[in-house]
């Protein structure tokens, strides 16, 4: 899908239809691409694989497609999947996407969208998902369910912290994590949307939550939320910048240039530590560039998917 224009940006007032087109964008770009048929036909159907009984075979999606799929029953979508989004402050970064002139995303939209969009693909697999949203403390969660009902009070929640602008609003996500993987009793996808930006004394902490998060055999996908631009290679104009941290307040002055290095070498070290930890404890980790498209977030989802059925 194309970056959204200030003109769209007035779609997040119905979140709903904006995931919608997210998902039917994404499914048009698919069929311009070597992935044509992946994932497109949702719990209806899905690829028949050599060996298997002809007698399910779809002939009229068949004659559009010229693929061979199968009528898929829904005891092969029950699909459990919980999504848990980082609403901190530093979330909010920057702090003027979205207003009037101001055509960007910042972090939370973006992640908000995403989930969205993913809830969206769910409800049309007729998959149970559950939300929960943390920041120094777990704010908000909600059981995994697949009905119409349900969902609706989902994207009514995500509506609703679309509307918040919170100060000085720390994470806590190693704790926050502990707590949400101790509630989640069956075997499911996690879905993670976060910075990860928090005291690097607790990296540890932060590992030892996401390792925690693999018990009981669930899936999980990372998406590491960032302005990859300003916030990982700190491309800034050399003036001088006021610098605020969005969750303590505290203010610095400075040059970029006179940061730039040792910034870039402390952060890059810290986003290896945590891919290495991922890779170890068999975790997806995903770069979200805010300013991309929501391929980047989809595709791993689906492939994903794909592998857990």
């Amino acid at each position: 899908m194309e970056f959204l224009t200030p003109q769209q940006l007035h779609q997040f007032d119905n979140l709903e239809l904006l995931a919608k087109q997210v998902v039917e964008g994404f499914i048009i770009g698919l069929h311009k691409s070597p992935f044509h048929g992946f994932s497109v036909e949702f719990a209806e159907h899905r690829l028949y694989n050599n060996g298997e009984a002809v007698r399910n075979i779809d002939w009229r999606v068949f004659a559009r497609t010229d693929k061979l799929f199968v009528k898929r029953f829904e005891e092969e979508t029950n699909l459990r999947c919980r999504l848990i989004l980082d609403a901190s402050s530093s979330m909010y970064y920057p702090d003027d996407a979205g207003e009037k002139g101001k055509p960007q995303l910042n972090k939370i939209r973006f992640s908000i969208a995403s989930a969205a969009a993913l809830m969206y693909v769910l409800k049309k697999q007729r998959d149970a998902v559950g939300l929960s949203i943390f920041s120094d403390k777990v704010e908000w969660q909600s059981r995994a369910k697949s009905t119409t009902v349900h969902h609706n009070l989902l994207f009514s929640q995500l509506e609703q912290l679309l509307k918040q602008k919170p100060q000085n609003k720390p994470t806590a996500a190693a704790q926050c994590l502990h707590e949400i993987a101790d509630n989640i009793h069956q075997r499911s996808l996690v879905v993670i949307f976060s910075d990860m930006f928090e005291n690097t004394d607790e990296t540890e902490e932060i590992f030892s939550a996401l390792q925690h998060l693999k018990y009981n055999k669930h899936e999980v996908i990372l998406f590491h939320v960032a302005d990859y631009k300003r916030e990982l290679e700190f491309e800034f104009e050399n003036r001088p910048y006021e610098f605020i941290d969005m969750e303590t307040g505290e203010k610095v002055k400075l040059q970029p240039a006179q940061v730039k290095d040792f910034y870039r070498s402390q952060l890059e070290k810290f986003i290896n530590q945590l891919k290495l930890r991922c890779l170890q404890y068999k975790i997806d980790f995903v770069a979200a560039d805010i300013n991309k498209d929501f391929a980047q977030v989809l595709q791993p989802y689906f492939v994903k998917r794909a592998k857990m059925m």
